[in-house]
């Protein structure tokens, strides 16, 4: 059976594609649950804008995180935190403290959710830290924390 996804379903595709699946899936699981709907004339132009939609802000989304490897790329951001004479922190720096650092040195905006640590950041000292704009972009950026 032809369906149209209303919306993105994990393993079978995004919104306003369409796939052809069992009647029983179609009808018990994707049809109740506003999921797809029947792939008739006017439902597969409304898929076709759909599509077209969806393609036109993936690719403004990969120009945008282009545009911010380009401002990030090779940067070196600072943090000062307090430390021990030994060079451990007192307490550590996370990714919402980069995200800070990075907006307040660069002028650039990193959500949290797109930085990359190895684990949280509790010794003085150059760290790497990598910045997933997109799922085909990736930045690697320098933390040196200082002490404060």
């Amino acid at each position: 059976m032809k369906l149209i996804l209303i919306q993105d379903v994990p393993e079978l595709g995004l919104r306003g594609d369409v796939v052809d699946v069992a009647a029983g899936y179609a009808r018990n699981y994707l049809v109740p649950r506003s999921l797809g709907m029947a792939a008739t004339r006017g439902a597969l132009k409304d898929a076709e804008k759909i599509r077209a939609t969806r393609a036109e802000v993936e690719r403004r989304a990969l120009e945008s995180a282009e545009e911010m490897a380009q401002a990030l790329s090779g940067t070196t951001v600072v943090v000062a935190a307090r430390a021990a004479d030994e060079g451990r922190l007192f307490g550590s720096i996370g990714v919402r403290d980069v995200a800070e650092a990075i907006a307040k040195y660069t002028g650039v905006t990193v959500a949290h959710e797109q930085l990359r640590l190895a684990g949280p950041i509790k010794e003085i000292g150059l760290h790497q830290v990598t910045v997933r704009a997109h799922p085909e972009v990736e930045i690697q950026l320098t933390l040196d924390v200082i002490p404060a």
